[in-house]
């Protein structure tokens, strides 16, 4: 599983000239995944976020929207 998502990753940031990759969300929770990530991703060049501060679960989603809704207090047009 983790060589299929670490060529997904390497064949979608070239392209797009990305080299920061976020994974985040319930699946990244799983700690063999994200070292076997890790190393199948190697020296490419590209770095790996993951969650640290903020819950990956539905704590981090509800995070996320107050982050938007109090940057569209300060945004008039982010509507």
């Amino acid at each position: 599983m983790a060589r299929g998502v670490a060529d997904a990753i390497k064949m979608l940031a070239v392209p797009h000239q990305v080299d920061v990759i976020v994974l985040s969300g319930g699946v990244f929770q799983n700690e063999l995944l994200i070292e076997d990530l890790k190393a199948e991703v190697g020296n490419t060049g590209l770095q790996l976020w993951t969650n640290h501060a903020v819950p990956a679960n539905d704590g981090g989603i509800s995070l996320g929207q107050a982050a938007l809704a109090a940057l569209g207090e300060r945004t008039p047009n982010l509507q």
